[in-house]
């Protein structure tokens, strides 16, 4: 199921600039029972990756098309695309522009249940990610490290893959973001030159604070986590995974990873 601005369709102009350049924004929102979890989470990211990019947005209207949609799909995964819409060659941005807004739905992911059970080996990726300020946290269009990274492995061992900064610096997983464990503390890397700031992570960090486990947001050394007592992942699509393994280091699955899937199990909707 497609809708390009409201309405059926079946592709987008040749000339768009989301193609083009990359110059847009997406959302990826898991749909349960008609209606997109985590939405407002979403939204409030969309909205900032407009205002930095400055691209026009409609908001009001924009929610209510893709709940709408949601509903509509029932059940499923809806990608939301926002791009600047249509432009001439070259890199100047059209004054004004027509933001163009692309819903794709498709079928819930299969995950096996054993990745959240008993943890998943990480795969450490030579691709770093570049350091830009001006993007850091948002999920613009531009996604080539994912694609480079997400390539430097094929087998079924491996469910995700660890990246970092040009200094070194752990960021997050392809496209998960990641969380350590020690002494009972959290901790999540700054994301303040690179990286996406998940909405899974962002509930995560809310949640563990009202529960009163203390959650640190700062750099986080490759050396650190190899002496977590705890690694997990997160996404928005299938909750949180322990990590296990990563070449020839092991983590236990531990205590706070559990308990931290237990307080997002309405959102996942386990009983």
């Amino acid at each position: 199921m497609i809708w390009l601005d409201g309405r059926l369709s079946e592709g987008i102009a040749a000339n768009d600039r989301g193609l083009a350049y990359g110059d847009g924004l997406f959302e990826t929102i898991r749909v349960s029972d008609g209606q997109p979890r985590l939405f407002e989470r979403h939204l409030q990211r969309l909205a900032e990756g407009c205002r930095r990019l400055q691209i026009p947005c409609d908001m009001a209207g924009l929610r209510y098309e893709v709940q709408v949609f949601a509903s509509t799909l029932g059940e499923g995964v809806c990608k939301l695309i926002l791009t600047r819409g249509s432009g001439l060659r070259g890199y100047a941005p059209p004054q004004p522009c027509q933001p163009r807004r692309l819903l794709i739905g498709s079928a819930v992911p299969l995950y096996s249940a054993d990745r959240a059970r008993t943890g998943i080996c990480l795969f450490p990726c030579i691709t770093r990610l570049a350091e830009q300020p001006l993007l850091a946290g948002l999920k613009h269009l531009n996604r080539l490290e994912q694609v480079l990274a997400r390539a430097e492995w094929q087998d079924s061992v491996h469910a995700e893959g660890l990246m970092r900064d040009t200094s070194g610096r752990i960021v997050e997983a392809v496209f998960s973001n990641i969380f350590l464990v020690r002494s009972g503390r959290l901790f999540t890397p700054e994301l303040a030159r690179c990286g996406v700031a998940g909405v899974m992570r962002a509930e995560i960090i809310e949640r563990a604070r009202e529960a009163k486990i203390p959650v640190d947001i700062r750099d986080i050394s490759f050396s650190e986590l190899l002496q977590a007592d705890e690694v997990f992942l997160c996404n928005s699509q299938y909750g949180v995974w322990p990590v296990k393994a990563m070449q020839e280091h092991t983590w236990p699955v531990g205590p706070l990873t559990f308990e931290l899937q237990g307080l997002l199990s309405d959102l996942m909707g386990i009983t």
